[in-house]
């Protein structure tokens, strides 16, 4: 693991087509970065076939906006897209390809988060396989995923006296409840709908360092 060279902490944005369609997906993106995102993943549901070259394109641009901003790029559950585009960060669900076989694949330099949802289990044993951070959500009702499993706070808050990681809340963040996860002993909040869901690009960059200044309230380094 190489937790020195990657640091997981402050607004994590998440991209997401149905906000970001073609024409301001990269504005946006943009102005979520100049609002005081630190992490950027770029999550794309679209065939990795069909649509391919779109998918490396928008990665590789992500990737250069991100450098420019200081922020860590993280590509959502596509090994074979890390690697063509040379991200520095891949985020996969506890039931895609394994950490271990990840890391033993990419080497100490990649950084690996894991979605662990409410499962404690997962979280310990992405630990030990290697994973850079986990994640757990949805903590309240997400417009981007309105099927997920609700997770109590207490899973974060047990994960954070027991494991020494990184870790990430997902699900409903909004700038009124996201105090109170950074309380609980998340590093990092990640955010869809509650970045990106404003038409203007300048009211994206607002929404995102609203939700940067949380961290500085917090005391927590962003």
């Amino acid at each position: 693991m190489n937790r020195d060279k990657h640091t997981i902490a402050g607004l994590y944005v998440i991209t997401d087509a149905h906000w970001m369609p073609e024409p301001v997906f990269l504005e946006k993106a943009e102005a979520a970065l100049r609002g005081g995102a630190r992490i950027l993943q770029y999550r794309d549901k679209g065939d990795p076939l069909r649509d391919g070259l779109r998918r490396r394109q928008q990665a590789s641009a992500l990737r250069d906006l991100c450098a420019q901003h200081d922020a860590l790029f993280v590509v959502n559950d596509d090994p074979e897209l890390a690697r063509a585009v040379q991200a520095p960060a891949l985020h996969v669900g506890a039931e895609d390809a394994p950490v271990a076989a990840l890391r033993q694949t990419f080497g100490p330099q990649l950084c690996i988060g894991v979605s662990c949802y409410a499962s404690l289990d997962k979280a310990r044993q992405a630990l030990r396989d290697g994973a850079d951070y986990v994640a757990f959500g949805a903590f309240f009702p997400s417009p981007s995923k309105p099927q997920a499993t609700p997770v109590d706070l207490q899973v974060l808050q047990q994960a954070r006296a027991e494991l020494d990681i990184p870790l990430v809340a997902i699900g409903g963040i909004t700038e009124d409840n996201g105090s109170q996860l950074i309380a609980a002993g998340a590093n990092a909040l990640a955010v869809i709908s509650g970045v990106f869901a404003p038409e203007q690009t300048g009211a994206v960059e607002l929404a995102a360092r609203r939700f940067a200044a949380l961290f500085d309230d917090s005391g927590k380094e962003s």
